[in-house]
């Protein structure tokens, strides 16, 4: 069944595949490699790159809500071609930065078109497209973003020994115009907002229609989708703080230098493993049915974090934020075409991306005010933990609400 799927429908797949991997290029792990080559070229602290990273990122998030409604107007293969040559710009004009506003600019263009608009194509484009199996779909697809968080760091590293670092980027840039226009057209060049899912080679799938597609406006009256909000958030938000701080944690907990470093393997691996798991899980059960699980691995995670000391526990903590990180890119990106439809996908999507931008700047700003004002990593687990214990809560008691509202087939 599941090399059926892959081989009727294998091209949108590899789309995917390939746009959540070079999505990359916008994350913060992949920025933050370049954090020091940056800072002692344009004499800035780590204070100072948080803020400008910080400011760049918010911007960013807000600028999402308007250019990713853009793909429910434009042809998936047009839309994507203009994504690849802002990102590519982009990678182009960060390696020619020479001061403040041009990083702040440079940050503001990769986040917007790498985290945002490269995933939010991938996702919005494949949650549309399958239905019957779109958490399956969705889990090959994710595994891109995992495949370049498990490789890119070791890649980059070794070319900045003898690269230097703004070589490197217009290096980036020509790869990218090099291999994703080719993919983009050979891939999706015929997909179109109603094409769909072919079963078994020759069938199309309609049940889909049955579904209400919901305006961006009508989602924002919605009681429940405010109910969905503070799990959705809780993941991108606690896991992009406790990255960005790993020094201040390996030295709380007396880890060892590299102990968060090492750990990231067992956090790639379990989130590539968790991607299948969901997508199967998904596929059977719906994400409705299984949403209330999703923050159950982080709110595990914190708890390690807390009462844990011994050195092996950085595995075990990071493994469970793996899991965390596998259902969310799942779950999230299934959840909404099940309960508000896919025609109007890409200005709810732009939305919700919009905001989980947000929330990795804020939570730069809040870990490092927490920090500042001398809480320990204990201490800002154990008040994540409550944020994250009560978010499963209100998702407890909204749970019979989150359910497609059908409509008749025309």
């Amino acid at each position: 069944m599941i090399i059926d799927i892959v081989r009727s429908n294998f091209k949108i797949i590899i789309f995917g595949f390939i746009f959540t991997f070079f999505s990359c290029v916008g994350q913060s792990f992949f920025i933050g490699l370049f954090n020091s080559s940056i800072r002692e070229e344009l004499n800035i602290s780590h204070g100072e790159f948080g803020i400008i990273y910080g400011i760049a990122t918010l911007s960013s998030s807000l600028t999402l809500i308007w250019l990713g409604k853009k793909i429910d107007d434009f042809k998936l293969v047009n839309y994507s071609f203009l994504v690849v040559i802002f990102l590519a710009f982009s990678a182009l004009f960060f390696s020619f930065i020479n001061g403040i506003i041009l990083l702040v600019i440079g940050i503001f263009f990769l986040r917007l078109s790498g985290q945002g608009l490269m995933a939010h194509t991938a996702s919005v484009a494949i949650s549309r497209y399958f239905d019957q199996s779109r958490g399956k779909a969705l889990s090959y697809v994710w595994v891109g973003m995992s495949l370049g968080e498990f490789l890119l760091p070791v890649i980059i590293v070794y070319f900045l020994t003898f690269i230097y670092w703004k070589t490197l980027w217009q290096g980036v840039a020509v790869i990218i115009l090099l291999v994703l226009p080719i993919f983009t057209y050979l891939t999706i060049k015929n997909i179109n907002i109603s094409s769909r899912e072919k079963e078994n080679g020759d069938r199309t799938n309609n049940n889909i229609d049955t579904v209400k597609s919901w305006t961006r406006k009508e989602v924002l009256k919605d009681l429940k989708f405010y109910s969905i909000l503070p799990a959705m958030l809780a993941s991108s938000f606690i896991i992009t703080g406790i990255v960005i701080n790993q020094t201040f944690i390996i030295e709380s907990k007396d880890w060892g230098k590299f102990a968060i470093a090492k750990s990231f393997m067992i956090y790639s691996l379990l989130t590539v493993a968790t991607l299948f798991l969901s997508g199967f899980l998904v596929d059977k059960f719906t994400s409705r049915k299984i949403f209330p699980l999703l923050n159950v691995p982080l709110l595990l995670s914190l708890v390690i974090l807390i009462f844990f000391d011994h050195p092996y526990s950085a595995f075990v903590f990071m493994g469970f934020m793996g899991i965390s990180n596998g259902l969310t890119n799942v779950l999230m990106s299934s959840f909404w075409a099940e309960i508000y439809g896919v025609n109007h996908l890409g200005s709810i999507k732009a939305l919700t991306g919009s905001l989980m931008v947000f929330s990795t700047a804020l939570a730069t700003a809040v870990f490092g005010i927490l920090i500042d004002l001398g809480y320990s990593i204990e201490n800002i687990a154990f008040l994540c933990s409550v944020y994250t214990a009560i978010s499963i809560g209100i998702v407890l008691i909204f749970q019979k609400t989150y359910k497609p509202l059908l409509q008749n087939k025309t």
